[in-house]
């Protein structure tokens, strides 16, 4: 008889007591309840649409009733709480739905705007200085005005290469430009160079930021957010963007 089977079923539906959990056990899991809803209805093991999962609940409500001990029946409350609780997974699954077709819209949208700045450069958080044959760009965040700021510029492996004394800068960000010389007086080669900021108001430090420049060739969507193509093949999320110069 499958009386022991569906008193397991039932124990089961009794112990979900949130939307969340009831979605994830219709959906199919390890337990030995989502065992028993696995042998008693032909849902594939993909994923189930909103209807799918009613129509599994109907049928697995169905044979509990079924099949409850005379002796000890299915509460009353008990089963309107299990069809609350399916409601609310459908509704759950219908919002989800929507929102995600929100989401695409807004990302399209999003792409279209940020077009907008190619061809121009803009500035986000990194240390990274990208040395051409006209020289690289750099900026920098000061959360208050120092007297004292000094660049030291490095290969990746660490050499420093040029310390350069920018004196007294306000607070905010500030552009400079690097034009490839080093303090041995030659000039280095082309490529990715990092760079340090420190500076100083009186005997008091100030927090400084570096901050990348870089110019935009393209716009993708990668991941599901808006990323744009910068010179020398990088990337940069939109929302990293701290200025469009």
């Amino acid at each position: 008889m499958a009386l022991p089977l569906m008193q397991a079923i039932s124990a089961g539906i009794g112990a979900v007591n949130a939307a969340g959990t009831v979605s994830s056990w219709l959906r199919g899991g390890t337990s030995a309840t989502e065992g028993a809803a696995a042998a008693t209805t032909s849902a594939g093991n993909g994923q189930l649409s909103a209807a799918d999962q009613s129509d599994r609940f109907l049928k697995l409500l169905v044979a509990q009733m079924r099949n409850q001990d005379p002796l000890n029946p299915l509460d009353n409350a008990q089963v309107t709480t299990q069809m609350a609780q399916i409601s609310t997974v459908t509704g759950i699954e219908k919002l989800d739905g929507s929102i995600s077709g929100l989401r695409q819209s807004l990302l399209a949208a999003q792409s279209l705007q940020s077009a907008a700045v190619i061809g121009r450069q803009v500035l986000a958080s990194g240390a990274t200085l990208n040395l051409t044959a006209s020289g690289a760009s750099g900026a920098l965040e000061l959360t208050s005005a120092a007297d004292r700021v000094q660049l030291t510029i490095s290969t990746s492996a660490g050499a420093v290469l040029r310390r350069v004394e920018l004196g007294a800068l306000p607070g905010g960000v500030s552009t400079f430009q690097w034009d490839g010389m080093t303090d041995t007086g030659g000039r280095a080669p082309a490529g990715s160079y990092t760079f340090k900021v420190t500076a100083a108001e009186g005997n008091r430090a100030v927090a400084a930021t570096p901050l990348s420049a870089g110019r935009v060739n393209g716009v993708s969507l990668n991941n599901g957010a808006v990323q744009l193509n910068l010179d020398g093949g990088s990337e940069l999320d939109v929302a990293d963007v701290r200025r469009i110069l």
